[in-house]
């Protein structure tokens, strides 16, 4: 079965996108903002049921801060470049599976978790978008600043929070083209690998992370929900109905699968990457005496909680699985 690339992925995504969205909103650029049936009228404010309660944000909101790299996605996914966009604190740039020309423009306002509210308010937001796990703290300061929509977590929520996302960002149309989008892709691949014959391997998870040590990833994961869309099994150890948990390196041989990937979160070094790939526990993993042991872009596949990250990661899952 033909596999999509990343570029035909891009452009048909972008289709959707802008199949789903309306005239601009005077005064704005690109896809930002709509207006009700291309009238010029202004679309009304919109009541959004939030971890926190009730906010009410414009309707078609035009300058939106995102905070984390879910409603990065969301955001971008509908159409909507962020006027500026925290980043993982190790994160040198926003993720490289969007092009440049998408995200060029987007201001850094610091580290997830830690955004400076400054930078913020110079922006002039009209909606604020993160989650309570990051930003429930400084609740309070960022609704000073513009209404600010939190769902209570990110990961394996992700396609629940993006119907709230699409809420937000009155792209309830646009939203539901891509979950149809995403469907069709699923069914595509699990085919694919039903005709390879690859569909029951077992695919581990791992992400070597700068203070974090070795993580393995469970079905409770944004990448962990995206594997079971496809019908991909887990090991044992990964089977589990959890995010993910660390292991100490003697305890390695937990990582092991029929196919594993694994990304790095800062520096390789720092991370102690290149200290667990240089061990005897990972050398001795069948899955990487068989060669089937294969890095992964981390921002994309931990970091990119959303549509457009996951349907990048079903392709690549399919390279990887040679269906």
């Amino acid at each position: 079965m033909h596999r999509i690339t990343r570029r035909a992925l891009l452009v048909g995504l972008g289709g959707v996108a802008l199949a789903g969205c309306t005239t601009n909103r005077a005064g704005g650029s690109g896809t930002d903002g709509a207006v009700a049936g291309g009238s010029g009228v202004a679309l009304p404010p919109v009541t959004v049921n939030t971890a926190l309660g009730p906010v009410v944000v414009p309707g078609a909101p035009l300058r939106v801060i995102a905070l984390d790299t879910d409603v990065f996605d969301s955001a971008l996914t509908l159409g909507i470049a962020p006027v500026g966009a925290a980043r993982p604190a190790l994160d040198a740039h926003y993720p490289e599976y969007w092009p440049q020309s998408r995200t060029a423009a987007i201001a850094y306002v610091g580290p997830a978790g830690a955004p400076d509210l400054a930078t913020i308010r110079s922006l002039r937001p009209d909606l604020i978008l993160s989650n309570q796990m990051r930003d429930g703290d400084r609740y309070d300061a960022l609704r000073e600043l513009a209404p600010t929509v939190l769902t209570q977590t990110t990961g394996a929520p992700w396609k629940a929070n993006f119907q709230l996302h699409a809420q937000a960002l009155s792209r309830q149309a646009a939203a539901a083209a891509f979950v149809g989008s995403y469907q069709r892709h699923v069914s595509q691949v699990t085919a694919a690998l039903s005709d390879a014959k690859v569909a029951g391997r077992k695919v581990s998870l791992v992400r070597f992370v700068e203070g974090g040590g070795i993580r393995l990833y469970g079905k409770q994961s944004f990448p962990g929900v995206v594997l079971s869309d496809a019908g991909v099994g887990r090991p044992d150890a990964q089977n589990v109905d959890q995010s993910d948990f660390e292991i100490p390196l003697d305890q390695i041989a937990r990582a092991d699968g029929d196919l594993l990937l694994y990304g790095t979160y800062g520096d390789p070094d720092r991370s102690g990457a290149n200290t667990v790939l240089a061990s005897s526990g990972w050398q001795a993993l069948g899955a990487v005496k068989a060669h089937r042991a294969f890095p992964v872009d981390d921002q994309l596949w931990f970091e990119g909680i959303g549509y457009t990250g996951a349907n990048y990661v079903l392709d690549e899952l399919q390279r990887f699985l040679g269906a």
